[in-house]
């Protein structure tokens, strides 16, 4: 049965080039000390994905697209799917170090993918040995998925499907024989779906602008004058740039007790604006060590989830987004982090204000050629134009309980996230087991070094921390400051 692609989803199929691959993904660290499952062979990985997989609506669903773009593609079960294919298994060369994985992960992530079978892979990687403190039988999972058919909220559907929460694996559904998909459509009957569709758009654009009328109306009401944010210059920086398809990725890892200790530094600030803070001073110390520290703060777009509760396992992508200053002008981290508070705050109250679902409706009425044309001219152009923003900051939270695949415990996850010409770099935020990982990814010819800028980012954690420090002692001594005068004056006579 067809189903179509939103006009968001379909942004990102008209978004890919050879050097700009628009799928997500995510890298995890298994230890099989505990597994019961181990050692794996073929058997027992391709039973164990298919089982599960059985149970995610895109495993079996490749894309069919309108001719000449006239409408947008749409999602059909392949008549020719073959699991194995979509499974593979790798070996690190001996001895298998974190520092190989993490240049094997970034290689497999520069490479698209077929776009004639199912959009996603997973790579199950071996090879680790005892120097790495891992059990024998330990392994990683590289999960690659096109972003029209999921978000990073979605995927976490597709992680919990591939996890239990202990060590023996749970029973599931096996796989069953699909019902003869289908016949592929003909490009006759594509462009009489194109057709009606195109007779519905006008009645239901009118109703949307009916309710945006009202909306707007009403948002305006929240602010106070001067209130309303508004748009600020984006610095030009080595990431907005041309992007070339290799790969760089590093990570790292910070408690989430931290993290919440250091937002308190000011009143009202959340997690994730201490954590946007972090990255503000890690790109800060990047860009200074290579003298390109400009005056105006980075700009960072930040998905905001708009899917509701009901739509939590459905695929493709439910996302609105704000666009954020991080302060990366300002030295002082716990200023940056104030100033950080400040602008999240007023962009979710103006999505919350608009209705952040709202504001990604209007891309139903866009018609597809038109989306196709705008993206590929965006594509070619925007590594010599002025960018809309930086980079990309992106938030998942992820489970606080152990979870397991194949019988190995999960010891940590990082996210990837795709690139596009003249926005090279990208930070996936994950948290799992009491942990907040900080990732990035981003072009090898933007950042050659990738250990440096990883450094850059855990200076700047230390800087925070240290600044935190400061400012609770300083805190301390002038409350204890007051209540011994306040204690004097009741003494005086």
């Amino acid at each position: 049965m067809l189903q179509q692609l939103s006009p968001l989803d379909s942004s990102f199929i008209y978004m890919e080039t050879p050097a700009t691959p628009m799928h997500i993904g995510s890298l995890a660290l298994y230890d099989a000390k505990e597994s019961p499952v181990a050692p794996l062979t073929e058997k027992k990985i391709l039973t164990f994905f298919g089982d599960r997989l059985a149970q995610w609506s895109k495993t079996r669903q490749r894309l069919v697209k309108v001719p000449l773009d006239a409408d947008y593609p749409y999602w059909i079960e392949d008549r020719d799917f073959d699991l194995s294919y979509h499974i593979r298994r790798i070996g690190l060369p001996s001895p298998g170090s974190i520092e190989e994985l993490h240049r094997l992960a970034a290689r497999i992530f520069s490479r698209p993918m077929d776009m004639t079978r199912p959009l996603w892979e997973i790579y199950v990687i071996d090879g680790f040995d005892e120097s790495q403190g891992l059990a024998p039988g330990s392994f990683a999972l590289l999960t690659k998925s096109h972003h029209a058919a999921v978000d990073g909220a979605s995927g976490i559907h597709l992680i919990e499907l591939l996890h239990d929460l202990q060590a023996q694996p749970r029973k599931v559904a096996a796989l069953t024989k699909p019902q003869l998909a289908d016949a592929y459509p003909g490009n006759m009957e594509l462009m009489v779906r194109t057709g009606i569709n195109n007779l519905r758009q006008p009645f239901r654009f009118a109703k949307l602008l009916a309710r945006s009328g009202r909306t707007v109306s009403e948002a305006l009401k929240h602010f106070k004058p001067g209130e309303v944010p508004t748009p600020q210059a984006v610095p030009k920086t080595r990431f907005n740039g041309k992007v070339s398809p290799q790969r760089v990725m590093r990570w790292s890892s910070f408690a989430v007790s931290d993290i919440s200790a250091l937002r308190e530094s000011v009143s009202g600030a959340s997690i994730n604006d201490a954590i946007l803070t972090i990255c503000a001073g890690g790109l800060r110390n990047y860009l200074q060590a290579k003298q390109e520290l400009n005056r105006a703060s980075l700009i960072a777009m930040a998905p905001i989830n708009v899917r509701s509760e009901e739509d939590k396992a459905a695929a493709g992508n439910q996302v609105s987004a704000m666009f954020v200053p991080i302060g990366t002008d300002i030295a002082d981290p716990i200023k940056r982090l104030s100033a950080v508070r400040k602008a999240t705050r007023a962009s979710k109250k103006l999505g919350t204000a608009l209705g952040a679902k709202s504001l990604t409706d209007y891309s139903r009425f866009v018609p597809a050629f038109t989306q196709a044309l705008a993206a590929r001219l965006a594509s070619s152009m925007a590594a010599s134009s002025r960018p809309v923003f930086n980079l990309t900051i992106t938030n998942v939270p992820g489970p606080q309980v152990p979870l397991y695949s194949m019988g190995a415990r999960m010891l940590n996850t990082l996210g990837m996230a795709p690139l596009a010409q003249g926005m090279g770099l990208i930070m996936p935020i994950t948290s799992y087991c009491g942990e907040i990982t900080i990732g990035f990814t981003s072009c090898r010819d933007m950042v050659p070094d990738p250990d440096f800028l990883k450094t850059c980012i855990e200076d700047s954690y230390a800087e925070f921390a240290l600044a935190a420090k400061q400012a609770t002692k300083k805190k301390k001594k002038t409350a204890s400051k007051k209540a011994r005068t306040k204690q004097g004056d009741k003494q005086t006579p």
